[in-house]
């Protein structure tokens, strides 16, 4: 077995399904491993999506996407999609094939310092070396599914591809979670939630990580609490829920701003500012942030306090507190949807875009899967029901 066979050997055994990327050269090696070890390649026709398409296979599966690309501009060009999954928290391996290792940092053609470009937008960046292939890419696959996941980039010289492996195929990683927050600061976190007469909670894209889904719903349910989501994290709670406020941030943002903003207590469950800063709609209304990271706001922002820790510890911590009992107005939740919703359906002469989208979304099945393109008209696909 050589160390491509190797690499393929231990992703496989990864749970990674997929490589995507385009062949070169110095890829030819890890391809023809990927073949005879029945990891299937997806030809794409830019580096840039198959990170992409990486990225998603990582957000839909747990395990690392993986996207594969030839030096110098194949390495380029895979990094507008290797920052989105570093933005978005998504595990991804992004696999640069290089010169043979004597020919590294000479100016050669194509020949860049692939750790530099890949620095600034990924979790680490690895070299892969003879002897140090396995204990790498354990190492790679760690840091990936770590939470918070996101990509790591390995550089594979063709040289050492190519040559006979020393290492056996490690022990399949498993990432590591974040410590479950102190027992004081979520007793602190009861306290105010519990002073708090209108509280509303906003569920962010933290929340899509969550080992057990449902506990999301349980502390929804327990504490009556009326909830809010960013596009990311729509759905989580089903939006049809009777304490649904819709998505926000999208289309028709200031409705959705009015009601945040009459709220006495902001609940962020899970919610990464990765998606919008919470100075663009909170107001002066005070933060109870309940998440896997300390928050990251505008000095505006007045933070009464903040849960860090492992997120489905912190929820299930939350779901078997006494429940609270919200004073907001019985209809509150349902006049605010039917307000939204009407606002996101202004009266249009002929057969308008919301109609269109209102069409889809009634024969698509509950649970089916609506794919677009960019345009005016994705805020009113990301806000609607």
């Amino acid at each position: 077995m050589n160390n491509a066979e190797l690499i393929v050997a231990t992703l496989r055994a990864a749970g990674v399904s997929h490589g995507f990327g385009i062949p070169s050269g110095n890829v030819l090696p890890l391809i023809e491993a990927m073949r005879v070890g029945r990891l299937p390649y997806v030809l794409t026709a830019h580096e840039g999506s198959a990170a992409f398409m990486a990225d998603v296979m990582g957000r839909l599966t747990g395990a690392p996407g993986l996207c594969i690309a030839t030096l110098g501009p194949g390495a380029t060009n895979l990094t507008t999609g290797v920052g989105n999954a570093y933005l978005d928290r998504s595990p991804l391996l992004a696999i640069t094939c290089n010169l043979p290792t004597s020919q590294l940092g000479r100016r050669i053609q194509m020949a860049i310092d692939h750790h530099t470009l890949f620095r600034p937008i990924t979790k680490a960046t690895l070299a892969l070396r003879e002897g140090r292939v396995a204990s790498m890419l354990a190492e790679a696959l760690e840091i990936a599914l770590s939470e918070p996941p996101g990509p790591v980039h390995l550089d594979l010289p063709e040289d050492v591809a190519l040559v006979s492996a020393t290492e056996d195929v490690p022990a399949t990683p498993v990432g590591r979670r974040r410590h479950p927050a102190p027992e004081t600061s979520l007793r602190r976190a009861a306290e105010i939630l519990g002073a708090a007469r209108r509280p509303v909670a906003v569920v962010g894209s933290s929340a899509m990580r969550l080992r057990n889904p449902d506990v999301l719903q349980s502390v929804i349910d327990r504490h009556r609490l009326p909830f809010a989501s960013t596009t990311m994290a729509k759905g989580m709670v089903p939006e049809d829920h009777p304490l649904s406020l819709g998505c926000i941030e999208r289309a028709r943002r200031q409705v959705q701003r009015e009601l945040l903003r009459s709220a006495d207590l902001v609940v962020g469950l899970g919610y990464d500012v990765v998606e919008v800063e919470y100075e663009a709609w909170i107001g002066k209304v005070p933060l109870l942030s309940i998440d896997v990271d300390p928050v990251d706001a505008d000095r505006s922002v007045t933070i009464a306090h903040e849960v860090i820790g492992d997120l489905d510890a912190s929820l299930e911590w939350l779901a078997q507190r006494p429940a609270l009992r919200p004073e907001w107005p019985a209809t509150m939740t349902a006049q605010h949807r039917d307000r939204f919703h009407r606002s996101l359906r202004p009266t249009s002469a002929g057969f308008a875009p919301h109609h269109a989208i209102d069409v889809v979304r009634e024969v698509l099945p509950r649970d089916g899967i609506l794919a677009f393109d960019v345009g005016a008209h994705t805020h009113q696909i990301d806000a609607s029901r």
